[in-house]
């Protein structure tokens, strides 16, 4: 005799499936409240951190590095490397980091721009740190 399953195992099973995937999606969205500091690094040292909560309009700044020059803009929520006297202008063609996992990488000027929950409280925190 030939056993089929039944409709309930697969309504059980694809309910499974949603469960799991709503609760890898909420592990990795951010909380809206949460403070979301973009940490700026050159040569592995942090150069500075900006709150991007906190940012109220868009502004830019350079980053001078041993290899060149960076342009960073920000704007609420999110941060870009908008200029860039590199040969390549891969970090400029990245755009705005705004949530993402995948930083942005200035690799000839050695410049990584990633997001952090919370963030150093020594290191600058504003925009005209």
């Amino acid at each position: 005799m030939k056993r089929t399953f039944s409709n309930r195992f697969w309504a059980a099973l694809l309910a499974a499936a949603f469960l799991l995937c709503a609760g890898a999606a909420l592990l990795l969205w951010r909380t809206p409240g949460a403070r979301t500091v973009a940490r700026i690094t050159v040569d592995g040292r942090v150069v500075r951190e900006i709150d991007l909560t906190a940012v109220t309009a868009e502004a830019s700044f350079t980053v001078q590095t041993p290899g060149g020059v960076n342009t960073v803009t920000v704007r609420p929520g999110g941060i870009c490397v908008s200029e860039a006297d590199c040969p390549d202008h891969v970090c400029v063609k990245q755009g705005w980091l705004e949530g993402g996992a995948v930083p942005i990488v200035c690799l000839p000027h050695r410049l990584v721009i990633s997001l952090v929950s919370g963030g150093d409280g020594d290191a600058p925190d504003a925009v005209s740190g």
